[in-house]
C-alpha cells in the first residue's frame, strides 16, 4: 500500500505537467490557426515539435522534393511551433524570387546564422540594413576589380601559388582540400585585407578553421536541431560552442585588421581594401545617428564575404576534380580543348572561355550536379503576401528549393547523371539556361557570383592544364556524392594523385 501512495504521488506531478503542456499546445494551435490560417498545405505536425521528426536531417531537400510532389510548388512545414513556407519549382521560384522580389527578400531570423552575427552584416540583415550594405558591398567589390582584370590578377596569382604546391608531391598521394582553401581564402584576403598570407601564418589558419567549423555545424543533424530548437540545443557544451569560439577568434582577428587602419587612414587617399573602404563611409556618415555603417556592420560583413566566398568556391573545385577522376574521358577532352586554345606557355585567362565551350559546360554541369545549397540560405516575408490562394503572414520564414530546378527532368537533358551535353547545343556551343539557379535567384541572388565564376574557370583550367588528376581506386568505387547533403552539399575528402603532363 505504501508503495501504491508513493507511486501515485510521483504520477501525480507528470500527469498536471502533461495536462498543462497539452493545455499551452492546444491554446497555440488556435492562435496558429487564427493567425496562419491561410498558409498553403503540408504534412501535419506534431505537438511541440512541429515536422522535425519527419525530416531527415541529413538530407532534408529530398524529403522536400517528394513533399512538393504530393502538395505542390508551395506547401509548409513547422519547424517546432513556427511555419515555414517551401517554394518548389522553376516556375514558383521565379514568380516569388523574381516577380514578388520585395516581399520575399528579408532574411530569416535563422538561430545559428544569428548567433554568429548577431544580426548584422550584408548576409543575415533585412530592409534598410541589407539594401544599404548590398549596394556598398558590390560597388567596392566592383572597385576592387570583381568582374575586372585586376581580380583574375590575384585569382591567377594564387592558382600559380596552388599549381607549386600541389607539384611538390611529385609520385605521392594528397589531399588537395587544405591547398584548395587556402588558395580561394588567399584571393577574398586580398580584397578585404589588401594582401596574401603565407600558408602557415597561424591569423591564416584561424580564418580557414573557423570558416571549416562552421560550415561543418551548419550541415549537421546537429545544426538542423540547433535551428529548430535553439534554446535546448545550445543548453549542451561541445562542438557547436568550440565553434562559436572559433568564429569569435577569427572576427576577433579581422577587428585587429580593422583597427590597425583607423590609425593610419587617411580620408584624402583611395581606399586600398574593402575595410579601408567602409571605415571611409564611417567617417562620412559618423553624424548620422541611424547610420549602418558601423563596427559590428563591419567586421560581420567580413565575415559574410569569408564564410560564403571561401566554403562553396573550394567545394566547387574539389568536386571537379573528383568527377574528372570519375570520368577520365571528360577529363582528357576538358585537356584537349586546354591545349587548343590557352597551351600550356601561359595561365588561362577569363577572356578563353568564349573560345571554350567544352569546358565552360564541364565547370556549369559540376555546379548544376554537385547542388552545393539545396534549399538557399532562408528568406523572411517583407509583409503579409497573397501568393496563389494562400496568405503568408509577414515574418515567415521560406525556403526556396533549388535543388527541384536543378534536378528538373523537364528543365535537363539528363538531371541525375553528370552530363556536359545539359549545357551544350547541337554544334558543341555552350548553351546557358536560365534554371541553372545555383547561384540563387532573385535580389537575394550570390554577392560574390562574379568572382566565383572567375575563380572556378582559371582555377579549373589551370589545374587541368598542368596535371592529370587520377584516383587511388578503381572507377566504380570513386564516391561523387557529398558527404554532407544538409544545409549545404560538401564534397568527401579524397586523396589522389597529380600526374605532371608532359
Amino acid at each position: 500500500m505504501d508503495v501504491l501512495i508513493a507511486l501515485q504521488a510521483n504520477i501525480w506531478p507528470v500527469f498536471i505537467t502533461a495536462v498543462v503542456l497539452f493545455l499551452i499546445w492546444k491554446s497555440r494551435s488556435k492562435e496558429n490557426q487564427r493567425k496562419f490560417g491561410r498558409l498553403p498545405p503540408g504534412p501535419a505536425p506534431a505537438p511541440v515539435v512541429g515536422n522535425f521528426f519527419q525530416i531527415n536531417v541529413k538530407e532534408p531537400y529530398k524529403y522536400y522534393l517528394e513533399l512538393s510532389k504530393k502538395h505542390g510548388s508551395v506547401f509548409t512545414l513547422w519547424f517546432g511551433s513556427s511555419p515555414v513556407v517551401v517554394i518548389s519549382g522553376y516556375g514558383a521560384l521565379k514568380d516569388t524570387m523574381i516577380g514578388m522580389g520585395n516581399e520575399f527578400s528579408g532574411r530569416a531570423n535563422y538561430p545559428l546564422l544569428m548567433k554568429v552575427t548577431n544580426g548584422y552584416g550584408v548576409l543575415v540583415s533585412s530592409g534598410e540594413r541589407w539594401k544599404q550594405l548590398r549596394r556598398f558591398s558590390l560597388s567596392t567589390l566592383k572597385h576592387f576589380g570583381m568582374g575586372r582584370h585586376t581580380i583574375e590578377d590575384k585569382v591567377k596569382e594564387e592558382t600559380t601559388c596552388l599549381v607549386q604546391n600541389i607539384s611538390t608531391f611529385g609520385d605521392s598521394t594528397f589531399n588537395p582540400r587544405h591547398l584548395i582553401n587556402k588558395a580561394v581564402c588567399n584571393v577574398i584576403c586580398s580584397i578585404m585585407f589588401g594582401q596574401r598570407f603565407e600558408t602557415d601564418d597561424p591569423q591564416f589558419k584561424l580564418m580557414i578553421e573557423a570558416v571549416d567549423d562552421y560550415f561543418n555545424v551548419l550541415s549537421s543533424p546537429l545544426g538542423q536541431a540547433y535551428n529548430i530548437f535553439p534554446k535546448i540545443v545550445g543548453f549542451f557544451p561541445g562542438f557547436l560552442h568550440d565553434m562559436f569560439s572559433t568564429v569569435e577568434k577569427a572576427k576577433g582577428l579581422f577587428k585587429l585588421q580593422t583597427e590597425a587602419r583607423m590609425k593610419t587612414l587617411d580620408p584624402s587617399s583611395p581606399p586600398k581594401d574593402f575595410i579601408e573602404a567602409f571605415l571611409l563611409q564611417m567617417e562620412a556618415e559618423k553624424h548620422n545617428p541611424n547610420t549602418e555603417f558601423h563596427m559590428n556592420n563591419l567586421l560581420n560583413t567580413i565575415w559574410n564575404m569569408f564564410s560564403a566566398a571561401i566554403e562553396t568556391t573550394s567545394s566547387t573545385i574539389r568536386q571537379s576534380l573528383l568527377l574528372m577522376m570519375k570520368h577520365p574521358n571528360i577529363q582528357v577532352r576538358v585537356q584537349k580543348e586546354i591545349d587548343e586554345v590557352v597551351g600550356r606557355d601561359r595561365c588561362p585567362s577569363i577572356s578563353d572561355r568564349q573560345k571554350m565551350p567544352y569546358t565552360d559546360a564541364v565547370i556549369h554541369e559540376v555546379q548544376r550536379n554537385m547542388d552545393i545549397a539545396p534549399t538557399a540560405i532562408p528568406h523572411k516575408m517583407i509583409n503579409d503576401t497573397k501568393y496563389k490562394n494562400y496568405l503568408i503572414p509577414k515574418g515567415t520564414m521560406v525556403l526556396p528549393l533549388l535543388s527541384s530546378v536543378l534536378s528538373d527532368p523537364e528543365l535537363w537533358k539528363n538531371p541525375d547523371s553528370f552530363d556536359p551535353n545539359n549545357f551544350l547545343d547541337k554544334e558543341g556551343q555552350f548553351k546557358g539556361s536560365d534554371a541553372f539557379v545555383v547561384f540563387g535567384m532573385g535580389k537575394r541572388a550570390c554577392l560574390g557570383e562574379a568572382l566565383a565564376r572567375v575563380e572556378l574557370f582559371i582555377m579549373f583550367t589551370s589545374l587541368l592544364q598542368r596535371f592529370t588528376f587520377r584516383a587511388t581506386q578503381p572507377l566504380e568505387e570513386i564516391d561523387t556524392t557529398p558527404a554532407v547533403c544538409s544545409f549545404g552539399r560538401i564534397p568527401r575528402c579524397y586523396e589522389c594523385y597529380a600526374v605532371h603532363r608532359i
